[in-house]
């Protein structure tokens, strides 16, 4: 029998709405993909075609404008992600929906390890334990030991990307988003990277990512999805209403 997909995208849209300039722009348009449990769903295209896009109105970030985004859960449920409401967004990034941005995003003085814990601690793991695992990840990710106990806040670009992608990846998601996961890594980290990736396949994570360099796309990549720039132009919002 074959496998059900984890996610499956059908004719998914986002159009920005500019009230300010009365215009509507197009960012992403008939997209339609599947994402499998155990594989990496690549997603190419040139600047502007909208893949970080896809992945914000996946993860709700932005709310689509046309489509559907199927996730099949744990229980067996399928919900449409473009029709859940805000509570049950919440529960699923806690639960079963992760998302590596470009960018980390913690409170002021937290500790890293205490940032790559939080995911684990809000799955009910004990303090004690979910602190050893963050700990264990950030060795993963060749973050310096002294880097551990203190706040990013003063790090550089590639330290801050490796406490994000120990939050990330820490958490073994259902379904697991990684925008541009290697951007300011160095190749040796990159390569931890792309190891942990391989694990996370083993353990049954879904993984949907973009990409920019093909040589990753083509080393960590299982099926592959490319995009096009909307060939659409700015509409006037009173041509939409």
């Amino acid at each position: 029998m074959k496998e059900k997909p984890v996610l499956q995208v059908r004719g998914y849209a986002k159009r920005f709405v500019l009230h300010e300039q009365g215009k509507v722009i197009p960012s992403s348009y008939d997209v339609n993909l599947d994402v499998y449990p155990g594989n990496l769903t690549a997603l190419i295209g040139p600047t502007g075609s909208g893949k970080s896009t896809v992945l914000k109105g996946i993860y709700r970030t932005y709310l689509p404008s046309d489509g559907q985004l199927l996730f099949t859960r744990e229980n067996g449920e399928t919900l449409d992600l473009a029709q859940v409401d805000e509570h049950q967004v919440l529960e699923l990034r806690r639960n079963e929906v992760g998302f590596v941005t470009q960018f980390l995003h913690f409170l002021p003085r937290q500790p890293s390890e205490d940032i790559v814990a939080q995911p684990l601690v809000q799955r009910g793991y004990r303090q004690e334990q979910a602190h050893k695992l963050a700990r264990d990840m950030l060795a993963a990710m060749n973050l310096p030991e002294r880097l551990w106990g203190i706040s990013p806040a003063t790090f550089s670009g590639g330290e801050k990307q490796r406490v994000n992608l120990a939050r990330g990846l820490i958490a073994k998601p259902r379904l697991l988003l990684l925008d541009e996961p290697t951007a300011s890594l160095d190749s040796k980290t990159t390569d931890r990277v792309v190891s942990l990736v391989e694990s996370l396949k083993h353990e049954g994570v879904a993984m949907l990512a973009v990409f920019h360099q093909p040589e990753l796309v083509t080393r960590m990549a299982d099926r592959v999805v490319e995009l096009e720039t909307p060939t659409l132009t700015a509409t006037p919002l009173e041509e939409i209403a």
